[in-house]
């Protein structure tokens, strides 16, 4: 064996410290170690030291800024990449920085650079009621607040019976449609998707409503007006089931109507009696303007789509689900009853119907 069998002594001295992943060194530089025994053995460290050093910084970089709890499913929305991504991506990264406001008095995760979206279930264990709702974190279509308009939201859901689908979809750059189809590419794949699980999932594939805040609100609102035609070519079954939800909430909305054409509506937003039925939540000093909110409930209330519009004082915008002394916090509780009008949820006598 000769110099061979001295690799199997410890890489770094004593003395030198460094915590790494286990990470196999490619078997090219196996070869050249052993095939070459007159190499030097600190050659042979630093060529070996380099190689896990390499790969460790590989795997770092590859790691993304956000990942769910362990115990919860996610799946590629692209198994095979999504519609014109680029081939040398950015990472993802945390662009929150110490500088940024707080929301109730906690911090967030501002999601950037999602090029590889991703769908995650967190499923009703406790009380299955058979409803699910996909998920949409706002941020301008530049970031997703992937905490406070994603992860807690679907812990309130699951609280209530409810089965969360929390999209990561594709940010910057990636909306509003038509400017970039990418985002709303990823909420039609992600409705097909969860419909094709519905059994495996224990959903009731006619109680798939959509939720979404700001730049997400208005992706909820795109896909329930998009739905008729997918904006990519099908790759699978889930591509040939319907992605029109059942219901909609849209949550602080924004690009629904034009502030530089006096509020006038979003004509890409075309709203029509398929249109589901909506409940739309915003505060009167939302910086984003009160009239993305009105004017989507008065397309609806034209096309005869059962809405129900609720217009608060103060609240801002940017809240979550976060309580604070502010009525607008308590949307939640509003949802959960115009859920059980709609018999997503039980009504008082316990029975269930899909919404129309």
């Amino acid at each position: 064996m000769g110099e061979g069998v001295r690799l199997r002594r410890p890489i770094l001295e004593p003395h030198f410290s460094v915590s790494l992943p286990c990470v196999r060194p490619p078997e090219a530089a196996i070869i050249a170690v052993n095939a070459n025994p007159k190499v030097p053995i600190m050659r042979i460290r630093l060529l070996i030291l380099a190689t896990l050093v390499g790969g460790s910084a590989s795997l770092f970089a590859e790691t993304p800024a956000w990942q769910p709890a362990a115990g919860h499913l996610t799946l590629p929305l692209w198994p095979n990449g999504a519609p014109g991504a680029p081939p040398n991506s950015v990472p993802e990264v945390d662009t929150t920085t110490a500088k940024d406001n707080l929301i109730a008095g906690k911090p967030l995760i501002r999601l950037g650079n999602v090029s590889s979206p991703t769908l995650t279930l967190y499923p009703a264990r406790d009380k299955n009621t058979g409803a699910a709702v996909v998920v949409f974190p706002g941020g301008g279509y530049r970031i997703l607040a992937i905490d406070l308009e994603g992860t807690e939201v679907c812990d309130w859901l699951n609280s209530v019976g409810i089965a969360c689908i929390l999209v990561k979809y594709r940010v910057p750059d990636s909306g509003p449609y038509p400017k970039s189809s990418a985002a709303l590419q990823d909420a039609q794949r992600a409705l097909g998707i969860v419909r094709s699980h519905s059994s495996e999932w224990h959903i009731d594939p006619h109680r798939i409503g959509v939720l979404g805040f700001s730049a997400g609100a208005h992706l909820a609102a795109a896909l329930s007006t998009h739905f008729d035609h997918r904006l990519y070519d099908p790759i699978d079954t889930a591509d040939g089931l319907s992605c029109r939800p059942d219901f909609a909430v849209i949550v602080y909305p924004g690009y629904l109507a034009l502030a530089e054409k006096n509020f006038a509506p979003n004509t890409d937003i075309h709203v029509t009696d398929q249109t589901p039925p909506s409940f739309i939540v915003q505060a009167e000093d939302d910086p984003v303007h009160v009239e993305n909110a009105v004017v989507y409930f008065l397309a609806l209330k034209n096309a005869k789509v059962p809405a129900e519009l609720h217009i608060y004082a103060e609240g801002g915008h940017g809240y979550g689900l976060r309580h604070t002394a502010l009525p607008v916090t308590t949307w939640p509780l509003s949802v959960e009853t115009w859920l059980r009008t709609l018999h997503v949820l039980s009504d008082s006598t316990g029975s269930d119907s899909p919404a129309k």
